[in-house]
This record gives structure tokens, C-alpha cells and sequence, in this order.
């Protein structure tokens, strides 16, 4: 067993590194979520279902799959909806298939409002993020973070 002590599992290197990739995760959400709410007037979830929407074009997304991509509930992906929509960067639309669905797209408020809060968030992520790494490893952690990332994904159990 490799904790045996308090001062074991304290000072676990594998803790320790892990501890601080959650501790930096925060601190740059907050970070950059805040940047995004001052400057822009959305908050980070908002600009993550935003790009979601921009991936997804025409004809839109159902409330379930935007769930799926950013891992909320139907509910609270329809929450997120609602805001984006009495802000005027969002539109339900009917389903082309399905009479009973419906389906978000951007309006051009929203394709406005993501690129500009698209660029803000770039310089966010280059100055908190990308500056202090070594230039030459930043490749490298970006394709490890990748990794992580997509292992997480799979081994979450699907949404209902």
C-alpha cells in the first residue's frame, strides 16, 4: 500500500500533482469565466454552449445533446437556454422531424457576441494559460490534456 500515513497521503506525488491540476482548473475558470463576465456580458458556461451552437449550425441543437456535449441536464442545459434566449443570442426553433422538438441555434446577436467574446478569451487563455509554459512543451501538454480529457469522457457513464 503506498499511503499508510496522513503525512503519506498529503504528500503523495501522484496526489500532489493531481491536487494541483484541479487547483490550477479552478483558478483559471475563474480567471477566465470572470474576464468573460466583465467583458463581455456572458459567463463561461454560456460562451461554452454558445461554441456548442456554432459547432452544431443548421438547423440547431436539441436541449439533450447540448447536455450530452457540456454534461448538464436536460434541465440545466435548458436553463442555460432560457438566459441565452432572453438575451437574444439564442432561438428555438421546431425540429425538422420531430414535431414536439425543438432546437437552439445562435441568432447573429450570438455569432456577434461568441467571436468577440471568442477573442477576449483567446488573450485570456494565452496569458494565464499558454505564457507560463515553456514554449517548447506547450504542444506536448496540450495533446496530454487531450488525452485526459477524452479517458475522462469515455469512462462517464452515459447521460439519461
Amino acid at each position: 500500500m503506498d499511503i499508510e500515513t496522513p503525512q503519506d497521503a498529503a504528500n503523495h506525488a501522484v496526489m500532489l500533482a493531481f491536487g494541483r491540476l484541479q487547483g490550477a482548473a479552478n483558478r483559471l475558470e475563474y480567471l477566465l469565466g470572470r474576464a468573460l463576465e466583465q467583458e463581455c456580458g456572458i459567463t463561461h458556461l454560456e460562451f461554452e454552449v454558445l461554441l456548442i451552437l456554432a459547432r452544431a449550425g443548421e438547423p440547431g441543437m436539441s436541449m439533450r445533446a447540448i447536455s450530452q456535449e457540456q454534461v448538464l441536464t436536460t434541465g440545466g442545459a435548458t436553463r442555460v437556454i432560457d438566459r441565452l434566449e432572453r438575451e437574444g443570442l439564442v432561438a428555438r426553433t421546431q425540429h425538422p422531424t420531430d414535431k414536439r422538438g425543438r432546437l437552439a441555434k445562435l441568432t447573429p446577436k450570438g455569432a456577434d457576441t461568441l467571436v468577440h467574446a471568442a477573442n477576449v478569451h483567446l488573450e485570456n487563455i494565452k496569458r494565464h494559460f499558454l505564457a507560463p509554459l515553456p514554449e517548447d512543451h506547450r504542444e506536448r501538454f496540450a495533446e496530454d490534456l487531450k488525452l485526459l480529457s477524452h479517458a475522462a469522457r469515455d469512462a462517464l457513464p452515459p447521460l439519461k
